[in-house]
């Protein structure tokens, strides 16, 4: 075991590392070459100009907050160029330091060896989302920076991350509200956050321009969360069946949705009480992240992005607790291979959309089930304190 782990030491780093660089010049040479960031770019300018950011009639193209498109100006005005680049320098180094602040909590010996086997895991899926630019990344780092914060008590970090977690998407509120359920001396701290974004955009843009931007901004959520758009094709949980020719209707599919959420909650609950601390933070923020992933009406296929880095830190964590077993070497060979759908076009079309919910589903559900069990007292590691 000693001889793997070093072999891990800096290959996944170095992979990591490396493949982000590879596109970081892929995108400067080709800035809007399968990037969502010239969405990012025009809106940010038509909110400047004073022009609507939403088409109510389609429900595609920008979709994110108005703040958002406040915070984006900067990187705007720097061009497609160096402000794409810094964009995602940002996206990587928050989900970066999300992973390396989980696995110093996990087991700060064994830290290095765990980062490197969980970001080498993680590549093949988190690069589409990468080079596309996604907000993606940002959101998984920024939620779960706030899992962790907040269940440490870090007040100032839970209120930083809060805000750029929702700013990054408007999913986060589902973190929002569990990190609020678990925590309920920090829920003021919650509502403040939400409270400063929403007043973010009146400091650039009249209030009457503003208003209006909610108005549609709260439209557009509605419309989404109950009709499906012509133009989006959907990766979640409803995605194998229309494949199979058996579509899942909307009003079934968002009652589904409602149903999932209450026992997401109490797994949360469940986690946090009884789950050795060092793994607790991890098992809530995976089992969020599946949700989010699975049951958000808007999930596309690099969406699973948010999904891949946790379950390859709790991988690394499987390998760290048990001594043998054929289950988590199996897992880890599915997730690194769930990203490599697209390596040819006739593969990608075969497997697109309903491919990813199946497979990170088989993947995701035997591992909270571990966490399940180590709270139960098996697996264990010599020396791990139970949380009280």
């Amino acid at each position: 075991m000693a001889k793997v782990r070093q072999s891990w030491d800096w290959g996944g780093l170095v992979l990591w590392i490396g493949g982000f660089v590879a596109i970081l010049v892929m995108a400067g040479m080709a800035p809007d070459h399968r990037s969502v960031m010239r969405s990012y770019r025009i809106a940010s300018d038509m909110f400047l100009a004073g022009k609507p950011l939403y088409d109510l009639d389609i429900a595609m193209g920008y979709l994110y907050s108005p703040a958002f498109a406040a915070l984006y100006v900067p990187f705007m005005k720097l061009g497609p160029v160096v402000g794409d680049s810094l964009w995602r320098v940002l996206n990587f180094a928050v989900l970066t330091y999300a992973v390396w602040r989980q696995v110093r909590t996990i087991d700060p010996a064994n830290r290095l060896w765990m980062f490197s086997y969980a970001l080498f895991l993680a590549v093949p899926i988190t690069a589409g989302a990468l080079r596309n630019g996604q907000a993606t990344i940002l959101l998984a780092g920024a939620c779960w920076l706030l899992v962790l914060s907040a269940l440490e008590g870090r007040r100032a970090e839970t209120f930083l991350w809060a805000t750029v977690a929702v700013i990054a998407k408007p999913t986060a509120i589902i973190v929002f509200l569990l990190v609020g359920a678990l925590r309920l001396r920090l829920i003021p701290i919650l509502v403040l956050s939400l409270l400063s974004v929403l007043a973010l955009p009146y400091a650039f843009a009249p209030a009457g321009y503003v208003n209006q931007l909610y108005r549609d901004f709260a439209t557009l959520m509605t419309s989404m969360s109950v009709d499906k758009s012509i133009a989006f094709e959907m990766a979640d949980f409803t995605a194998p069946f229309a494949a199979l020719g058996m579509p899942i209707s909307t009003q079934a599919a968002t009652l589904i949705r409602i149903v999932v959420a209450l026992p997401t909650l109490l797994m949360v609950l469940w986690y946090d009480r009884n789950l050795d601390r060092r793994l607790a933070g991890l098992a809530i923020f995976l089992t969020a992240a599946f949700y989010m992933s699975l049951l958000n009406p808007r999930v596309e296929y690099n969406t699973f992005a948010l999904l891949a880095m946790p379950a390859g830190v709790a991988l690394a964590a499987i390998w760290d607790n048990e001594d043998g077993g054929a289950l988590r070497s199996i897992l880890a060979i599915a997730l690194f291979a769930a990203g490599l759908s697209g390596i040819n076009s006739h593969l990608q079309d075969a497997l697109r959309l309903w491919f990813r919910p199946v497979a990170m589903t088989a993947i995701t559900l035997p591992i909270l089930w571990w966490f399940w069990s180590v709270a139960q007292g098996k697996f264990r590691r010599a020396g791990a304190q139970a949380h009280v």
